[in-house]
């Protein structure tokens, strides 16, 4: 989805007078004194207007639409610190928003993004700044080898889009990234547990396999999941639960390659797939069904 300010914002635009700001400067004549006052000459205030708050909006638009990001940025906190809780310093903090996540300053994005709903939870573009905060989150996710903080923390602000917006524009597109967020913690688990398999430390495998199938059944991780787990529980002599896992592997994705392997393996040990209704396997598969 385009994440252009067009759409949200130029139609929005509201014409507000400049609001003129005395500001205290200090001329000082040249003299040969070290006191100026000395020759009885008076301070005399100057009074310069500052940039109108439409002004400032408006170029930062235009810098975004020239593809100044720095600049638009620039203007857009210039308004937020010169008209503070106004209306157009409203619409420059989601501008601001925007402009950090187009240049990829994917903290700064989620950060503005969050002062936004903190200070406007029921605007009507408070479901783009969620949605704006979600995205950065999700940009910045690490692949599977690393740390996954991100990932939770996307997951965590898509489904409040979801929650809290559902018939916006953004909930199809959160709930779809949802699904591929939760296949990345499903990647990460099964990551660690093939590492803990080739250390022979079947136990602390079986740990990980079993975060998958029981959290991440719909993903597609949980094939490869429940054929490690046959293999890990042969490994410790758990014939039983071995068997489970391939039964519940081949009632679910009887055309796999993982379940052909893992009848295979099973074969090999002299026995077959077949379900124990008191397994936590199949406990944990009774109310899902897997397409």
């Amino acid at each position: 989805m385009t994440l252009s300010p067009s759409r949200f914002f130029k139609s929005r635009i509201r014409t507000i007078g400049p609001v003129l700001v005395a500001l205290a400067l200090l001329p000082v004549a040249a003299c040969d004194s070290l006191n100026p006052f000395d020759k009885g000459e008076v301070y005399k205030p100057e009074v310069k207007p500052d940039i109108p708050a439409e002004k400032l909006y408006n170029d930062g638009l235009a810098a975004i639409d020239n593809r100044e990001y720095d600049k638009a940025t620039k203007a857009f906190k210039d308004i937020n610190k010169i008209y503070p809780y106004s209306q157009w310093s409203k619409k420059a903090l989601l501008m601001e928003t925007f402009a950090h996540y187009t240049t990829k300053e994917f903290e700064e994005a989620a950060s503005s993004g969050k002062r936004y709903l903190q200070l406007y939870p029921a605007d009507p573009d408070a479901a783009y700044a969620a949605y704006l905060i979600a995205n950065s989150y999700y940009n910045a996710v690490l692949d599977v080898s690393r740390d996954q903080e991100r990932a939770e923390k996307a997951i965590v602000a898509f489904i409040e889009v979801v929650q809290r917006w559902p018939k916006s524009d953004y909930s199809t597109d959160a709930r779809y990234k949802i699904g591929v967020l939760r296949d990345q913690l499903a990647g990460r688990e099964m990551e660690v547990g093939r590492f803990y398999l080739t250390k022979r430390n079947y136990t602390a495998a079986i740990n990980r396999f079993r975060v998958v199938v029981s959290q991440y059944q719909t993903t597609n991780q949980i094939e490869e999941a429940l054929a490690r787990l046959t293999e890990a529980y042969l490994a410790l002599g758990i014939v039983n639960e071995a068997e489970t896992a391939a039964s519940i592997l081949g009632h679910n994705f009887p055309d796999s390659q993982w379940y052909k392997d893992t009848y295979t393996l099973l074969e090999t040990k002299g026995t077959a797939p077949k379900a124990n209704e008191e397994s936590w396997i199949s406990k944990a598969f009774k109310s899902v069904k897997i397409y």
